[in-house]
């Protein structure tokens, strides 16, 4: 949804019209230039209760090294919460002050900024703005300036990847040259994650978020660039596993709210980064778990029943999408796990329904949500050519293979085509395209079949020519035999808007041995190669990779395997 006020000069002309009164207005042909200041009022996300509005003002006066905008409601709407200004509000009345970085307003620019705020009854709209105590021109937004998100696409394209470079992590791309034949890759493009609140501003003098996009204009050029960020500090994170716990307690959703995501959507939204399309991809591993790991599975943990009774995954993902969503330049992909994880009958339509649940929570609505990625951070092969989830052997399904057990899915790329259709079925908007990460499932190198398995038996067609050489499907802690799989590419496939390395190659699942840190992270034994398992994995052995340091910190070990058995192969 979204709402603009009417031209307020347009209505004094009427009224001047009307009266027969020389009203002193700026004439229909006087330039822009002639107005001291526009306004732009959106609400972009409107509920029972609240709405999430975006305001761009635009100085046509003197320079300025600060600002002020003011208006009134005539009903009893209430700020809630601001990103890009300082809102206070007394009454009615509302200010919206610059903070320190963004209070340089040159003559003829924009600023922009947003807010959540709460209602009842009508939710009528502001009809007078003033900039530095001066009356501005209220914009309708004929002109296609500005743009929304909440309940519009705005400015938006269907596919950010189409006609773009992507964002090339400098940090990363050190390490990986560092590394012996790493030049081969160094260039591509890696997701940034902001894992914590201290990474929004860099970690031990490393980049923070405004580094990373200053980084992206520069290697922007003339051209369109995409920046892929993970976000990724849910409260009580990663609920089935240990290794990426993270810094936040089941409770502290406010915490999740004002010290994460408002900051982060405060810098994304500063009109110097409006020229990059910003790709977020939204808290991997936390929805997936309220469907598969609670109640009375054998895989369920205390910890995500106690999400899923608290509700702060949903509220958390909602939020998150909500304030994101509102920055015109933000395509927003959620993460839907990987088709050895919701393939399942039991999960696949259930885990659509929590994304909804989720997606239009907390101010968010379905127009939020661009699209969905899977298999972040996962090792499932893009496409098994050697055998379909059809075949059948001495008359035995290769649904009944131990591999498969009754999945319907024997790849990613037919699981993320299925699953679009189920997520539009169930509401989502029928534009959304998938993401795949294809960072770590090429699974090339010597083991990499050349053909089906013998017919011996189904287990033996499956094992013999599956390309996915794990243990199980469910291990997903630095995989041996890994390799680097399809480099990024856009619209590789129908409904598929870009194959992408969202998980930077190199860096660790989880160390493989309890290490000591001030990161929140604790040790998995999934990450153990001496681990035989658990229900999450049928018991089997973990298929990890020894001496793995925290994770996230650089594997090298690790980057070299995936270069060996790199599918494409490497130069």
């Amino acid at each position: 949804m979204s709402r603009t006020r009417t031209p307020l000069l347009a209505a004094l002309a009427l009224v001047a019209g009307a009266c027969g009164t020389a009203l002193t207005t700026t004439p229909a042909s006087a330039s822009a230039d002639a107005v001291p200041c526009t306004v732009d009022y959106k609400v972009q996300n409107q509920w029972d209760t609240g709405f999430t509005a975006a305001v761009t003002v635009t100085n046509n006066t003197a320079a300025k090294s600060s600002w002020s905008v003011k208006w009134s409601y005539a009903g009893n709407q209430q700020v809630t919460s601001g990103w890009n200004a300082k809102i206070s509000q007394s009454g009615s009345a509302v200010t919206a002050a610059n903070e320190s970085y963004n209070g340089t307003l040159a003559t003829g620019s924009s600023v922009s900024f947003g807010f959540n705020a709460s209602y009842s009854g009508t939710d009528a709209l502001p009809t007078t703005f003033t900039l530095d105590g001066v009356t501005c021109n209220v914009d309708d937004g004929s002109s296609g300036g500005g743009g929304s998100g909440g309940g519009s696409t705005g400015n938006r394209v269907d596919n950010p990847y189409t006609g773009a470079k992507v964002y090339v992590n400098p940090e990363w791309s050190a390490k990986a040259a560092a590394e012996p034949g790493g030049s081969r890759v160094s260039s591509q493009p890696t997701g940034v994650w902001l894992d914590r609140i201290a990474a929004i501003n860099g970690v031990s003098g490393g980049m923070g978020l405004r580094d990373h996009l200053d980084a992206a204009l520069a290697q922007k050029g003339s051209g369109q660039e995409v920046v892929q960020l993970v976000v990724y500090d849910l409260p009580g994170r990663d609920c089935s596993a240990l290794a990426s716990n993270g810094e936040l307690g089941p409770t502290e959703i406010d915490k999740y709210k004002t010290q994460f995501i408002d900051p982060i959507a405060a810098i994304l939204a500063d009109p110097k980064y409006a020229s990059l399309r910003i790709v977020t991809t939204i808290e991997i591993d936390s929805l997936p778990n309220l469907v598969t790991n609670t109640g009375s599975r054998a895989t369920a943990t205390d910890a995500c029943n106690t999400m899923l009774a608290n509700g702060n995954y949903v509220k958390g993902v909602g939020y998150a999408l909500a304030k994101l969503g509102a920055i015109p330049n933000v395509y927003n992909y959620l993460d839907a796990g990987h088709h050895g994880w919701l393939g399942w009958d039991d999960n696949f339509a259930a885990s659509a329904n929590v994304f909804k649940q989720a997606a239009t929570s907390e101010g968010a609505t379905v127009d939020d949500v661009q699209g969905f990625i899977t298999n972040t951070a996962n090792y499932s092969a893009l496409k098994e050519d050697d055998f379909t989830i059809n075949d059948t052997v001495n008359g035995t399904s290769v649904r009944q293979s131990k591999w498969v057990d009754w999945n319907r899915y024997a790849d990613e790329l037919s699981f993320a085509q299925a699953f679009r259709g189920e997520l539009v079925s169930v509401g989502f908007n029928s534009g959304i395209g998938m993401l795949i990460d294809t960072s770590r499932n090429g699974w090339g190198g010597t083991a990499r079949p050349t053909g089906p398995g013998p017919r011996t038996s189904v287990d033996a067609y499956v094992d013999g020519g599956r390309y996915d050489r794990r243990i199980q499907v469910g291990n997903w802690c630095n995989q041996a035999g890994a390799g680097l799989g399809e480099r990024p590419q856009a619209n590789p496939a129908p409904g598929i808007d870009a194959y992408v390395w969202m998980k930077p190659p190199g860096e660790s699942d989880g160390s493989s041995t309890a290490i000591p840190n001030d990161e929140g992270k604790g040790f998995d034994r999934m990450c153990d190669p001496t681990y035989t398992g658990n229900a999450r994995n049928n018991y089997n052995m973990s298929g990890a990779l020894p001496g793995a340091p925290l994770s996230g910190h650089w594997f090298s070990a690790q980057f070299q395997q995936l270069m060996q058995n790199a599918y494409p192969p490497l130069p």
